[in-house]
């Protein structure tokens, strides 16, 4: 498995409500994007949420995104080909002002 983690900090002139549609439609990508052969959902888990840790140690961050795929093909196939979520990427213009993205293989150092 391979997980992916996004990280955002919204411009501060980025609407709440705006910031709530946002990550809405990054939610929706759970079901939204479909494996080119089966077309059937490819992303394994989805989980998000509102940065809340009392650390001080976010540097900005405030919206966090941790998806999980089954494969490296997967993963390279939703960063580079899938439409749902280059679509939505188009969608983040203007609305950013930081992001952060890590991926990792559990237990791979």
């Amino acid at each position: 498995m391979i997980t992916h983690i996004v990280q955002f900090q919204f411009k501060s002139s980025t609407s709440p409500d705006k910031v709530h549609e946002t990550c809405a439609h990054f939610s929706s990508l759970k079901d939204n994007c479909l494996h080119p052969t089966t077309q059937q959902p490819y992303v394994k888990s989805f989980k998000a949420g509102k940065q809340d840790s009392p650390e001080g140690m976010h540097n900005g961050i405030t919206h966090v995104f941790v998806m999980e795929f089954e494969s490296n093909e997967d993963r390279d196939y939703y960063l580079t080909k899938d439409p749902a979520h280059l679509g939505f990427v188009k969608t983040l213009d203007g609305l950013i002002e930081k992001a952060q993205v890590v991926d990792f293989t559990e237990g791979v150092f």
